[in-house]
This record gives structure tokens, C-alpha cells and sequence, in this order.
């Protein structure tokens, strides 16, 4: 039991102006929260790409080698 659209866009029209509002407003923050999310996606996966710095990979170094001689 499938609504036409015209059935569809009739119930809304018949809708009080505050709810169509509100509706609207629940459509914008949601296009809002979409837009965030892609842009931190896109920002997790320039980090993730990122090459780990030489200095980092230094002290990994250090803690394996004082790890390994403690008998872990």
C-alpha cells in the first residue's frame, strides 16, 4: 500500500505551518550533520595517510628494544 506522491505532498500541505517548520529544520540539521560528517571523514583519512614521524618511530623503537631486554 504504496502513497502516490501527490497523496503525500497533500498531507503535507494540510500540515500547520509550525510543524512544516519544524520539519524543515529537522532536514537542515540533518543536512547539516551529513556535511560534518563527510568533512571529518575526509580529515580522518588525511591523518591516516599521513607518513608516522621519524621521531615517533624512534621512541617505538627505544620501548621495544628496553621491552625486549626485561624478558617480556
Amino acid at each position: 500500500m504504496t502513497e502516490s506522491k501527490e497523496s503525500k505532498d497533500k498531507m503535507i500541505a494540510q500540515r500547520p505551518e509550525s510543524a512544516r517548520r519544524q520539519g524543515g529544520a529537522l532536514d537542515e540539521a540533518r543536512l547539516r550533520q551529513q556535511a560534518i560528517g563527510v568533512k571529518l571523514r575526509q580529515m580522518f583519512d588525511e591523518v591516516v595517510s599521513e607518513p608516522v614521524p621519524d621521531e615517533f618511530l624512534d621512541i617505538l623503537r627505544r620501548a621495544d628494544k628496553s621491552g625486549s631486554g626485561s624478558g617480556r
